[in-house]
């Protein structure tokens, strides 16, 4: 097999094509609707010191208020992928764009802690099952060789999403007093009407499965579908490590593990993220708009290494050494900043910031091969709705901590001795690496079938 920072070429040309040809046309798209997706879960950042001297919302309610959007969130993710699965990707999500599209909009209106508090929890509810859906609608489109790069160009788009998020809502905040509405009015409205506009360019464009795009021919429909077929058919032949039933994946230990795990990546990403303005603000003499902008920085760096661990983790199948390799970042990128001054904790924030985002970007590629078929679609919904409870541990830990000793490294050091305990747990993580049509293993793993079933061997 040749290898390239695009889908593999597989010893079939067929499936290269439709396999090339559902990565451009989807992939973007994609990239696109996280970006806004993202954009719209952390401007609540940059608005925060606005919200204070506005709204009266004090630290302890801005960190409650915003981790109170991953509860609704995981309440609503498991059933939100269900349907997305009896109604299609094209439908579901671009139904989920539009409803968090509004409320993200309506968040102009947050003028008090019950205000803020209520439609914090209405926007989880709205953007409940978007992540998963997405994550689940690759394994209907990408084969395992070609999953750790889609995966990976989803991740880059929170960082390049963030990149955007920084000067752009710097830039919206100082709209102050235009038409009579404060900055952080013009930046939730705007930035929540983008969704909407967006969320109407989907419904266009997007195209639930192989079977349904009219820009493959019929001979590269049937073989992409044809390999995603039987990579399925390996992993559910794998008896002796067979995937728990609906009802008791979360007595599975692997299940468990895979929720620590992603738990610790969204408990590092959301600690950074939420109050990395306020880092960037101590250094001391800027404005919102410098501020925002070198806001950028971590998340610019991370963009490039995200990339980067996509590529390594599907040319050499070292999933859990990638995946592991994010959280050591992420843990001295935390304590370090934690004990350090402004400046340095500024730079010590890339470093972690590169980490979980690494972290973060590896993991599912190894539940997805490791869920079975019906399996698929609520176990994933399952892992990232208790793992997102991260992001409504840390604004709130943080927050807590902020107001009783007016710092948070207390928090962030918490948040690192986290990250080191999932580093340790990702040595026992299980996939199936015969279906994954991937050069090397790494030793430990099952693997189903023999090397001359596997394409590229």
């Amino acid at each position: 097999m040749k290898h390239s920072s695009t889908p593999p070429v597989f010893d079939s040309p067929v499936l290269a094509s439709a396999t090339k040809k559902a990565y451009w046309r989807l992939v973007p798209l994609v990239m696109l609707m996280f970006v806004v997706n993202y954009i719209d879960r952390v401007n609540i950042g940059f608005a925060k010191d606005a919200l204070e001297a506005d709204s009266g919302i004090g630290a302890g309610a801005y960190g409650l208020g915003a981790g109170l959007f991953f509860i609704t969130y995981a309440i609503f993710e498991v059933p939100s992928n269900i349907l997305l699965e009896r109604y299609g990707a094209k439908f579901w999500l671009t139904r989920i764009m539009i409803s968090w599209g509004l409320v993200s909009a309506l968040m102009m209106f947050a003028h008090n802690e019950t205000i803020f508090y209520v439609l914090r929890l209405a926007l989880g509810a709205a953007e409940a099952g978007f992540f998963a859906g997405v994550i689940f609608f690759f394994t209907q489109w990408f084969p395992n060789a070609v999953r750790g790069r889609a995966n990976a160009a989803l991740y880059s788009a929170s960082a390049l999403a963030a990149v955007i998020a920084g000067p752009l809502s710097g830039a919206l905040l100082s709209m102050d007093d235009t038409l009579g509405l404060h900055g952080w009015q013009w930046m939730f409205l705007i930035e929540g009407l983008a969704a909407i506009i967006i969320g109407c360019v989907v419904w266009t464009l997007l195209v639930s499965q192989p079977s349904e795009a009219k820009w493959l021919t019929q001979e590269e429909k049937t073989a992409l579908i044809d390999q995603l077929a039987a990579e399925e058919a390996e992993r559910a032949a794998a008896k002796e490590d067979k995937a728990p039933s609906r009802w008791s994946m979360l007595r599975d230990p692997q299940m468990l593990l895979f929720c620590l795990i992603y738990f610790a990546a969204q408990l590092a990403q959301y600690a950074v993220t939420f109050w990395l303005p306020d880092f960037v603000r101590d250094v001391g003499g800027l404005s919102d708009f410098m501020i925002g902008l070198i806001s950028v920085i971590p998340f610019a760096v991370a963009f490039f290494a995200i990339l980067a661990a996509g590529y390594i983790s599907d040319r050499t199948g070292l999933r859990r050494t990638v995946l592991a390799s994010g959280f050591l970042l992420a843990a001295i990128g935390l304590t370090t900043a934690a004990l350090t001054s402004p400046v340095l904790s500024v730079v010590m924030l890339i470093v972690a910031t590169v980490g979980f985002k690494v972290a973060a970007s590896s993991f599912y590629v190894i539940p997805q091969q490791y869920l079975v078929g019906a399996l698929v679609a609520p176990g994933i919904a399952l892992i990232n709705s208790i793992g997102n409870l991260g992001g409504f541990v840390a604004p709130t830990l943080l927050g807590q901590v902020e107001e009783r000793t007016g710092s948070v490294d207390g928090g962030l050091l918490i948040v690192a001795g986290v990250c080191v305990l999932a580093l340790l747990g990702c040595a026992a993580t299980k996939y199936r690496s015969g279906a994954a049509a991937l050069p090397h293993e790494e030793p430990g793993l099952q693997t189903v079938g023999s090397p001359q079933d596997r394409p590229g061997t």
